[in-house]
């Protein structure tokens, strides 16, 4: 039996060939399955007893794309594809959707010549984010179908559209019962069978025409994306063959979108955008965890703390159906904690970012309780009081008490040791970390933290439970700061230290945002708040006597300045706007402190900034993986970008490493050791992997979690 025959069945059920592609788990086009359709549908052609067919996807999905590991690997030409085989068909092919028919799956349901879909299905044409461009078609059939305005908008953005918008758009022809969709499609195929002249996307013009009457569209596209697009070529690429298709034949059309597309395949911004997406699914693997290991299943959680982390962590399950009850110390502060989850919620609705029937459905899921014993019964709980030591050793006893057997105690320090949290109850291997990043309720990562003593089966749970509220959950080891803030803690010392040495916040911000940054790191200091850090920083001066202070930003918060809330911080804000304004005073304040510890001052180029605060975290996430901390080089990625803002194009912290290379990184990190000295001291693992000519995203840890 041929491989195109495996992945691909074609059966004939009165009078109608059923073309199904059955190559789990998602029916990618993997090898054999363009052949098998090939086949399916010549077959199909020849029959006389055949008069429609039917594209169906077998399991839980139409067909979920192309096989993205096929991608950046010489591929030979095939004679003929199998969309224009599908176009080419001379009987009605009805492509029957359920589950996601993306990328390449909905440029095999264009090709037919109607499509019907389930109610819960999805298409889209997502290539944009891993850096390529729809190849096989569909930057010129989707705008002959719904119009270049609206497919420029799927395409550019790479969204997944549910069935009911795609069925107002006019992709989809029909939404059917989806109790037998097969049964369904073939019913649909017969009532087709007999129309004439068959319908192809391609022959259509009037939609296209759009253009005509605004032949601005592009030009006010590019100019939408340019501060989002920035450095990437992807999206502009995208623009011009929707462009191609409004102004060119068909044919030409898709020679067009052929040459672009190879220019993006091999491209330094597809080949990141493709680690990064083998690396989010990687994340998500427990080294070393039993194959017949299974997490718990949350059904109902519990928040300690109503602040500003535990409402957004409300939030979180909420936003996701999972009933949560939040618990704090006085009604009032709960009063307010839950008025400020009101408040998030409003202003998501004003925006129309979020629909007054899905708030309605989410605030009654957050219930407010007084007592411990109100949330005993509860599948989890997640402490979010102050980042105090004493405080949450305080709530875990009490949680000790109270909480039902087996339900993970999870702490959102984003720092502290979980051991000595841990060690306060007397079951020490339901206690982990489940460190949220701010705003809880919007940043995707979760850091699940395990202690000396967490169970397999806590650790499992918690990775679970952040993907069922939509996270992205990668496990750290317990250490101050554990792997995410730890490893950035050099980037944040290194800006500061170099405001000191001659550089201003506005510069430095400029070099990261240039660099593909949404935000610069002083302008997001000051909206997440400057005595935030200034508590950590003071609490690790009192565990070390070596421990060099940030005298800048201590005395910005000494003097008031705490960021936006304050209308002041590394800038100031004029009252109710956030646009940040370099301020005089904080020019003073960083003259004062180098003429007070006499540091010389100087100018810096953009690639010393660069380098030096990103070299700094590199040499740090070494030692990290030296001791075990981090389960892979590319989990430190992964938290890069989804806690930090990390330009998803660039890959990643040690992705971006391995462009510059360890051994340029090494000697650079060696010199600056001999000048500025031992914050400076290389990794061990470093000078290993820059002596043995490795890289540093396959680093792996030198001992287990």
């Amino acid at each position: 039996m041929s491989e195109a025959e495996v992945v691909v069945r074609f059966e004939v059920e009165g009078g109608v060939g059923v073309i199904t592609v059955d190559n789990p788990p998602v029916n990618a086009l993997g090898p054999g399955v363009r052949e098998g359709i090939i086949d399916a549908v010549e077959r199909g052609v020849a029959d006389p007893n055949v008069t429609a067919m039917v594209l169906i996807g077998a399991g839980r999905s139409f067909i979920a794309g192309a096989d993205i590991r096929q991608f950046g690997k010489p591929r030979p030409m095939p004679a003929r594809r199998s969309t224009d085989v599908l176009d080419d068909s001379t009987k009605p092919i009805v492509a029957a959707i359920h589950g996601y028919a993306l990328g390449g799956g909905l440029e095999h349901a264009l090709s037919c010549n109607y499509r019907i879909a389930v109610a819960s299905a999805k298409v889209g044409l997502p290539e944009v984010l891993i850096g390529i461009l729809p190849g096989g078609g569909g930057t010129q059939r989707l705008p002959r179908l719904i119009g270049p305005k609206a497919a420029m908008d799927m395409i550019v953005s790479g969204r997944h559209v549910p069935a009911e918008e795609a069925e107002t758009l006019g992709i989809i022809d029909a939404i059917v019962d989806d109790k037998d969709l097969r049964k369904e499609a073939i019913r649909f195929a017969k009532s087709v069978a007999a129309k004439r002249p068959l319908p192809r996307v391609r022959d259509r013009t009037d939609r296209i025409a759009e253009a005509k009457t605004d032949p601005g569209m592009f030009e006010a596209m590019r100019k939408s994306i340019a501060r989002k697009a920035r450095n990437q070529k992807a999206p502009y690429h995208c623009i011009a063959c929707v462009e191609a298709a409004a102004t060119q034949p068909f044919e030409e059309g898709l020679k067009t979108e052929r040459r672009l597309f190879s220019e993006l395949e091999n491209s330094d911004e597809a080949k990141a955008l493709r680690y990064a997406f083998f690396a989010e699914r990687e994340v998500a693997k427990i080294p070393d965890a039993p194959k017949d290991l299974k997490p718990a299943r949350i059904r109902t959680a519990a928040v300690i703390g109503a602040g500003t982390m535990g409402g957004g962590i409300a939030m979180s399950f909420a936003d996701f159906g999972i009933p949560v009850k939040v618990l704090e110390v006085s009604r009032e502060a709960l009063d307010k904690g839950l008025q400020r989850v009101r408040d998030n919620y409003a202003i998501s609705v004003k925006r129309g970012s979020l629909a007054q029937a899905e708030m309605d459905r989410r605030l009654p899921l957050i219930q407010p309780v007084g007592s411990y014993d109100a949330i005993a019964d509860c599948d989890v709980v997640i402490e979010a009081v102050f980042e105090n030591l004493d405080v949450k050793k305080e709530v875990f006893a009490k949680l000790d008490a109270t909480m039902k057997r087996g339900a993970p105690l999870l702490t959102n320090s984003s720092a502290l040791d979980i051991d000595q949290i841990a060690a306060v109850t007397k079951r020490p291997q339901d206690v982990a970390g489940a460190h949220f990043f701010a705003p809880a309720n919007v940043m995707k990562l979760l850091e699940v933290v395990k202690g000396s003593k967490t169970s397999m089966q806590t650790i499992a749970t918690a990775m679970k439970m952040g993907r069922d509220i939509g996270k992205v959950s990668a496990v750290a080891g317990t250490c101050d700061g554990f792997v995410a803030n730890r490893s950035r803690a050099p980037f944040i010392t290194e800006m500061m230290l170099m405001l000191e040495e001659g550089a201003l916040p506005e510069q430095i911000d400029k070099v990261m945002v240039d660099f593909g940054y949404p935000m610069g790191p002083f302008a997001v200091n000051d909206l997440s708040g400057l005595d935030v850090s200034y508590m950590t920083r003071k609490r690790r001066a009192a565990a070390d006597p070596n421990y060099r202070k940030l005298h800048v930003p201590d005395r910005l918060v000494e003097m008031g300045r705490k960021g936006q809330k304050t209308g002041a911080g590394w800038y100031r804000y004029e009252k109710g706007d956030r646009t940040p304004h370099p301020d005089e005073v904080v020019k003073s304040v960083i003259a004062d402190v180098a003429r007070e510890f006499g540091i010389e001052q100087r100018s810096f180029t953009g690639e010393e900034i660069l380098r030096r605060l990103l070299c700094a975290s590199v040499n740090e996430a070494c030692k990290i993986l030296e001791e075990g901390k981090a389960c892979r080089a590319s989990d430190i990625d992964v938290m890069w970008l989804h806690g930090f803002g990390f330009p998803r194009y660039r890959g990643g912290l040690m992705y971006w490493a391995d462009t510059i290379g360890a051994r340029a990184i090494c000697d650079q990190i060696l010199s600056w050791h001999e000048r500025y000295g031992a914050r400076w001291k290389p990794a061990d693992l470093l000078c290993e992997i820059a002596a043995n000519g490795a890289s540093f995203r396959e680093a792996k840890p030198k001992r287990a979690l």
